[in-house]
């Protein structure tokens, strides 16, 4: 009894020396360890990268601004009150949550040094970042199916392009999606951090996350590259063949003024697809066929999750004829409105020409 004794003070006074020394940790029966806090590295040694700060600070500025715009302008104007124009409000909306998501933690965490993360923000942070990326990608994908029905089955389309097909299209991705993330956050969840806790990243991403730890990671892996499967082989896929339908539809059209019409509906999305999937496709191939210098990954993932939220509502506006209309109307209703108000024209007016 005596020698139980003994051994239970040891091992306390072990574990108190322990927590008092290491107190960023958890311990769970001396095997599985939980840390307080990671250390997001970031960018190292770039000269002058408070200008690249102050450039990401910029393009969340004009994102939240184009975004805003054009989600204000499909809820005021009632001809976007379409199908059509749900998917472009749900992508409008996803880039503005996925920036916000990204951009002013990023900014808080570097520019002003504040580069510990508590475990359980961290899991959020990565939460929401991979979820609103994959709500693009698949967003992408609903748009494809649109303009597949638009061009292919033009007579059926209003039929089957409702706006109760597409809302239950984008509930069913916003569900599936919310599912497979929260998976992924979870099983990084049962991983044990006995060694470094610094996240070799710009901001919790999920393979510096996940290799940082100490047993076995095959299943977040495995995850890992199912995740990969479902945001970007699985979306590419589906478009691609989408747009060989497209394509095969139209060789069958005898007239080429209508080829050329029915084609022009599809560069928005065209470009939008280029935008999304090409930096993130170089990001992958390269980084698994040679070494990349972790900033130039990271400068090259950033711009990856930023640029195409900031290039979508310009993309849309410049090449939609519809939205351009609709941009009119609304700049007629707000002059009309000044006019019945008898007020001079004001900034927030538009000028009639």
């Amino acid at each position: 009894m005596v020698c139980y004794i003994l051994l239970f003070l040891c091992l306390g006074k072990e574990i108190f020396a322990m927590g008092t020394e290491d107190k960023a940790t958890t311990m769970f029966n001396n095997t599985f360890v939980r840390p307080e806090k990671f250390y997001l590295s970031g960018f190292s040694n770039i000269p002058h990268i408070r200008y690249y700060y102050a450039f990401l600070c910029f393009v969340y500025i004009m994102t939240v601004l184009g975004n805003g715009f054009l989600l204000s302008l499909i809820s005021l104007v009632k001809t976007l009150h379409t199908p059509k124009y749900m998917i472009v409000f749900n992508m409008a909306l996803t880039d503005l949550c996925g920036s916000t998501a990204l951009i002013p933690k990023l900014l808080d965490t570097f520019l002003f040094d504040k580069r510990y993360i508590l475990y359980d923000a961290c899991l959020s942070y990565m939460f929401f970042v991979m979820f609103f990326a994959s709500v693009q990608s698949w967003t992408l994908v609903t748009m494809a199916y649109d303009r597949l029905i638009a061009i292919c089955f033009p007579l059926r389309y209003h039929n089957i392009v409702t706006e109760t097909s597409v809302a239950a299209i984008l509930l069913f991705v916003w569900i599936f999606l919310v599912s497979v993330i929260a998976t992924m956050v979870g099983l990084v969840n049962r991983l044990s951090f006995c060694s470094s806790l610094v996240v070799n990243s710009f901001f919790c991403d999920h393979g510096p996350v996940y290799r940082l730890a100490c047993n076995d990671t095959s299943l977040n892996y495995n995850m890992a590259s199912a995740l990969i499967t479902i945001l970007i082989i699985i979306p590419l896929i589906f478009i691609i063949a989408t747009y060989v339908c497209i394509f095969i539809a139209l060789s069958r059209t005898t007239s080429r003024k209508e080829r050329i019409r029915a084609l022009k509906t599809c560069t928005s999305h065209l470009i939008l697809v280029v935008i999304f999937f090409l930096p993130i496709g170089i990001t992958n191939i390269a980084t698994r066929a040679s070494y990349i210098h972790p900033n130039a990954r990271m400068i090259n993932s950033t711009l990856t999750h930023t640029i195409p939220a900031l290039l979508d509502p310009i993309i849309y506006a410049l090449k939609t004829e519809e939205v351009m209309n609709a941009v009119k109307k609304l700049c007629k209703r707000t002059y009309l409105n000044c006019m019945k108000a008898k007020t001079r024209p004001c900034n927030h007016c538009c000028i009639k020409s």
